[in-house]
C-alpha cells in the first residue's frame, strides 16, 4: 500500500502534464489546418 503513496501523485502529475501539453498545442495552432496536411501528403513534388 505504501507504493500507492508514490504512484498516485506521479500519475496525477503526468496526466496534468499531458493536459497542459495538449492545451498548449491548441493555443499554438497545431490543429488549425488538418485538411491541408492531409492533402499535402498526396501531392507529387517534382524531383
Amino acid at each position: 500500500m505504501s507504493v500507492l503513496i508514490f504512484l498516485i501523485p506521479i500519475a496525477l502529475f503526468l496526466g496534468g502534464l499531458g493536459i497542459v501539453a495538449f492545451l498548449w498545442s491548441l493555443g499554438a495552432g497545431q490543429f488549425d489546418d488538418l485538411t491541408g496536411a492531409a492533402e499535402r501528403i498526396l501531392e507529387d513534388e517534382p524531383l
